[in-house]
């Protein structure tokens, strides 16, 4: 049986099926063209280190990130010029990340090429990861 390569999306997001664990996110990451693959893979790389134990999921073609099962404080998804993050209860961070949403409490960063994801990321992550997350 051969892998199929998985469809890109609009924005070049991947379409990945719904899973739980590290393995469809992989899969996500593996698939995601271009330069925002690294940011993808930094962005999961910063995630595992800053919240020990995280929780992976694939939910409508986006990697999910929760310290709680089914409950998630973090979520990527590519878009044509950028990778928008996701911070399901960004409001409580300090600062604010800079994205406002129409959701309550949802804050995002977009991750443009050649962006650097420095310290505020991380720290945005950490704080992130002590915060209950949001049932999706």
């Amino acid at each position: 049986m051969s892998e199929e390569t998985p469809k890109l999306l609009s924005g070049g997001n991947p379409q990945i099926p719904k899973g739980y664990g590290d393995e469809p996110v992989q899969a996500y990451l593996d698939a995601v063209p271009g330069w925002k693959q690294a940011v993808c893979r930094t962005v999961d790389d910063i995630v595992c280190r800053e919240v020990p134990g995280v929780q992976k999921a694939v939910k409508w073609n986006t990697p999910h990130y929760g310290t709680e099962d089914n409950r998630y404080f973090l979520s990527y998804h590519c878009f044509d010029r950028y990778v928008k993050v996701t911070f399901h209860k960004g409001d409580a961070l300090e600062p604010q990340p800079p994205g406002k949403s129409k959701i309550d409490h949802v804050r995002y960063l977009d991750i443009h090429e050649g962006d650097e994801i420095g310290r505020q990321f991380a720290d945005w992550v950490q704080q992130a990861g002590k915060l209950s997350g949001v049932k999706l």
